[in-house]
């Protein structure tokens, strides 16, 4: 069972987006809490009634419920199984889910109407995929590209579980950019169904000595890469020069001492010597 965020906005006010955590939540059996904070929503929090919708896949969201002073569960859903709470000091509110099952995959949202019939959602993704345990990222790095005027950086995460992952680029005062970035959707990289995402940052030649870090949240961990400037890149350059270097000269050794000699040529030598 897996849980991610993202978020939808419908007429505006992305400002005031509930936030959703944590990043994913795996699991195959048991209980799961999906977490709505509306610390950033203006909104009188006690008296907002909030909304839990599912959507499946390439199917449209059904509203499970809604919470005003009590839970009504819409027809459908099985009552049970859903409890909603708020924690008004936190202006949370929290959807549990029990006894999950594979059919509970699908994306949840979160939802509320604003006072000027604006619909605002964010998101969690809840999973159940029991054959498939949570794996954290196999491999990941920085590929660089130079041109005359412009250096383009792909960063590469490959095979992890769930797919749900976070994955942003940052400048060395560790701010978040966002110009000239291209970011790829998770694909199943993997038969067992693990999954693997690129990112694109392009920067200018003025800023091609800069520093830049690719950093991925995931459920399984939190990691960042740095790219490196012209100097380290020199560096690495000369070593692996040096590196085929020494390979070769070993070939040709090998090759040198792998020939034949002609036992009519040594004779000759042993009789002039």
């Amino acid at each position: 069972f897996s849980c991610s965020p993202g978020s939808l906005v419908t007429g505006g006010f992305a400002q005031e987006i509930p936030m959703q955590t944590p990043m994913s939540i795996t699991k195959s059996k048991g209980t799961v809490r999906l977490q709505c904070n509306f610390k950033d929503v203006s909104e009188a929090f006690d008296t907002t009634i909030i909304h839990w919708y599912q959507q499946k896949a390439n199917k449209s969201p059904q509203r499970i419920l809604y919470f005003s002073n009590g839970k009504v569960v819409d027809d459908g859903f099985q009552a049970h199984r859903y409890m909603v709470e708020k924690v008004s000091h936190q202006k949370l509110c929290v959807l549990t889910i029990n006894d999950i099952i594979p059919d509970d995959t699908a994306t949840y949202y979160c939802a509320y109407w604003r006072t000027s019939l604006k619909f605002l959602m964010s998101s969690q993704q809840p999973r159940a995929r029991p054959s498939l345990s949570l794996s954290q990222p196999a491999h990941s790095e920085i590929l660089q590209k130079n041109q005359e005027n412009q250096t383009t950086y792909v960063c590469l995460i490959e095979k992890f579980y769930p797919e749900v992952i976070r994955v942003t680029w940052t400048d060395e005062a560790h701010n978040e950019v966002t110009d000239n970035v291209v970011q790829g959707d998770p694909w199943k990289a993997t038969e067992e169904g693990e999954y693997s995402i690129s990112t694109w940052l392009t920067v200018s030649a003025a800023n091609k000595d800069k520093n830049y870090h690719c950093k991925y949240e995931h459920e399984s961990k939190k990691h960042s890469l740095q790219t490196q400037g012209t100097y380290y890149m020199l560096k690495i350059s000369f070593y692996v020069l040096l590196q085929i270097s020494l390979f070769l000269c070993n070939k040709i050794i090998e090759i040198m001492l792998s020939i034949t000699v002609p036992e009519s040529i040594c004779a000759s030598w042993c009789n002039n010597s």
